[in-house]
C-alpha cells in the first residue's frame, strides 16, 4: 500500500513519541502575528528562554490594523498596545517582522505564500485558526493556541495527536460563476462543521487539479470550518509554477532539487485513506450561507430550510439560526437584502479574488444604501491590483478601496457591522457577532457573489452578470 503526503510529512518531522500518545513534531515554519503572540513572548521572558530558531519564524501585523489610516497611535488603545508589543518582541528576540506599512506586510496567510515561505513538505504552525490555508502547497499546516505558540517559539516543536485521513475528490469542471469558495461551502454543508474532527482532508479530483493556487488556498483555508485539523492539496506543476522566483523560494540547482523532493512528497496512487468522499463539482452552483455556522448554506436557487422539516437533532440548531438571522424558514436565498458588502480576508483577499469581483462591478454601481468595501489581503496584492486599475473599477462602482488587513472578517479593528446589519461577506465565519456587532448577520459567499449582491442590494446569482464566462 502506498503512502500519503500526511504520513510522509508527519514521519519526517516526528521527533519522538510522547507518553501521552502524541507525537513531538518539529515545525518547519512558524508564522506569528500581533494577537496571539504577546502572552507567548511574555512566558518566554518569565522563564528566561530564547526563540529556538528565529530564522524559521516570520511575523507580520494584520488582525488589528486599521484599513483607512495608519496614523499612530491607533484610536484603539488595545490595538496600539498589541502592535507595540509585537514590534518590541520581534526586535528583542531576533524575529523577522513585516511591520506596519512595509511592502511585504499583510494578512499572515497571504504573506507567507506570496513571499515563498510556504513550501511543499513542510510543517507550518501559526496562532490562527486558518493556518490550514498553507496546505494548498502540500504542507501540513496547523492553527495553534497561545500556549502552543510559546512552545514553538521555545522549542520549534509541537505535541500533536495523530490524525486520520479523508480524501475529498471534487469531480468534473466547475461551471462559470462557481468558485473554490462554493466548493468548500458545499463540502462543509455535506459533511458538517464537526465532520472533520480527528481528520486531515486531502483534496483532489479534476476540479481541484484545475484550480489555481489562490483557489486551492481558499479551499484549504476553510478546512477548519469543517472540523478538520488540516487540509491539503498534493503539490504539482501548478504549485511549482507559483513558487518559482518568489523571494524565499530556492534558486538555481537548489530549485531543481527542491522540485524533485516536493514531487516525491505527494500521495502515491495507491495511498491508503481512512475515508473517501466524492463531490460532483460540475453540478455545483454558487453557495450562500443562511445561518450561524458555515455548514448552514444552500445553493443560490435554494431556500432557507424550515426547522419543522429537519430531524430531531438538527431542528433546534436550525430554529436558533432562523431566530438570530430573522428568517421564518422557506424563503428563497436569492433576494435576501443586504446592508454591507465585504470583499477580503485570508480566505478571499488575493489578486484573483479582486479581479473576479471587479469583473462583476465594472460598469455598474453599488446599490443605494449598501456600504461596500474591497480590502486587499496584503500590500503586494494592493499594489498589483492598483497597477491593473482594479482600484479605479471598485471606486467607480461605489466601493471603498482600503488598505491591507483582516478588516471586517473578525472586526478586531474599526471595520465592523452596526446593529442588525446584514453583510454579504467573502470571509470564512458567519458566527453570531463575528463581524463586530453582537446582532450583526453574515452571509458567506464568493467574492464574485459579494460583488453581485453589492450592485443588486440583495443576494443575487452572479452567473447572470458574468454572461456565462469565467
Amino acid at each position: 500500500m502506498g503512502r500519503s503526503l500526511l504520513s510522509k510529512v508527519w514521519d519526517l518531522h516526528a521527533v519522538r513519541m510522547l507518553p501521552t500518545g502524541q507525537t513531538q513534531l518539529f515545525v518547519g515554519l512558524h508564522l506569528v502575528h500581533e494577537v496571539t503572540s504577546p502572552q507567548a513572548f511574555a512566558m518566554l521572558r518569565e522563564n528566561g528562554w530564547k526563540v529556538a530558531f528565529p530564522s524559521r519564524t516570520v511575523a507580520t501585523v494584520d488582525h488589528i490594523i486599521p484599513t483607512l489610516s495608519l496614523a499612530r497611535p491607533f484610536a484603539d488603545a488595545q490595538a496600539e498596545e498589541m502592535l507595540v508589543s509585537l514590534q518590541r518582541n520581534c526586535r528583542d528576540f531576533g524575529v523577522p517582522l513585516y511591520d506596519l506599512g512595509a511592502p511585504e506586510q499583510g494578512i499572515v496567510h497571504v504573506v507567507g505564500p506570496e513571499l515563498g515561505f510556504t513550501q511543499p513538505g513542510m510543517t507550518i504552525a501559526c496562532g490562527d485558526s486558518h493556518t490550514s490555508t498553507h496546505g494548498a502547497f502540500g504542507a501540513l499546516a496547523f492553527g495553534i493556541g497561545t500556549s502552543q505558540v510559546r512552545d514553538v517559539l521555545a522549542s520549534q516543536c509541537l505535541a500533536m495527536d495523530p490524525m486520520r485521513l479523508r480524501r475529498v475528490d471534487v469531480t468534473g469542471r466547475l461551471a462559470p460563476g462557481v468558485y473554490a469558495k462554493d466548493v468548500i461551502l458545499a463540502i462543509i454543508h455535506a459533511l458538517g462543521v464537526k465532520g472533520g474532527v480527528g481528520y486531515a482532508y486531502e483534496y483532489g479530483g479534476e476540479a481541484v487539479d484545475a484550480m489555481s493556487m489562490d483557489e486551492r488556498m481558499t479551499l484549504c483555508n476553510m478546512s477548519i470550518e469543517g472540523g478538520a485539523r488540516a487540509g491539503y492539496v498534493n503539490p504539482d506543476a501548478t504549485t511549482f509554477a507559483y513558487l518559482k522566483g518568489r523571494p524565499a523560494a530556492p534558486r538555481g540547482d537548489a530549485w531543481d532539487r527542491a522540485v524533485a523532493w516536493w514531487s516525491s512528497m505527494a500521495s502515491e496512487a495507491d495511498a491508503s485513506y481512512d475515508d473517501r468522499v466524492t463531490l460532483d463539482g460540475a453540478a455545483l452552483e454558487p453557495h450562500v450561507t443562511w445561518g450561524i455556522n458555515p455548514s448552514q448554506s444552500a445553493g443560490i436557487s435554494g431556500r432557507v430550510p424550515k426547522a419543522a422539516d429537519a430531524g430531531p437533532e438538527g431542528r433546534a440548531q436550525i430554529a436558533e439560526a432562523l431566530e438570530y438571522m430573522g428568517f421564518a424558514g422557506g424563503e428563497a436565498i436569492a433576494g435576501t437584502k443586504i446592508d454591507v458588502a465585504f470583499i477580503g480576508s485570508c480566505t478571499n483577499g488575493r489578486l484573483s479574488d479582486l479581479r473576479e469581483a471587479a469583473r462583476v462591478v465594472k460598469g455598474r454601481k453599488v446599490a443605494k444604501g449598501v456600504k461596500a468595501l474591497a480590502v486587499p489581503g496584503s500590500n503586494a496584492v494592493r499594489a498589483a491590483a492598483e497597477k491593473e486599475g482594479l482600484d479605479a473599477v471598485f471606486r467607480d462602482a461605489g466601493f471603498e478601496w482600503r488598505g491591507a488587513g483582516c478588516s471586517m472578517c473578525l472586526a478586531m479593528n474599526p471595520d465592523r457591522l452596526e446593529g442588525r446589519q446584514v453583510c454579504a461577506s467573502s470571509s470564512n465565519r458567519n458566527f453570531k457577532g463575528r463581524q463586530g456587532s453582537p446582532t450583526g448577520r453574515t452571509l458567506l459567499m464568493s467574492p464574485a457573489m459579494v460583488a453581485a449582491a453589492a450592485v443588486a442590494g440583495e443576494v443575487a446569482d452572479v452567473r447572470a452578470l458574468l454572461g456565462g464566462t469565467r
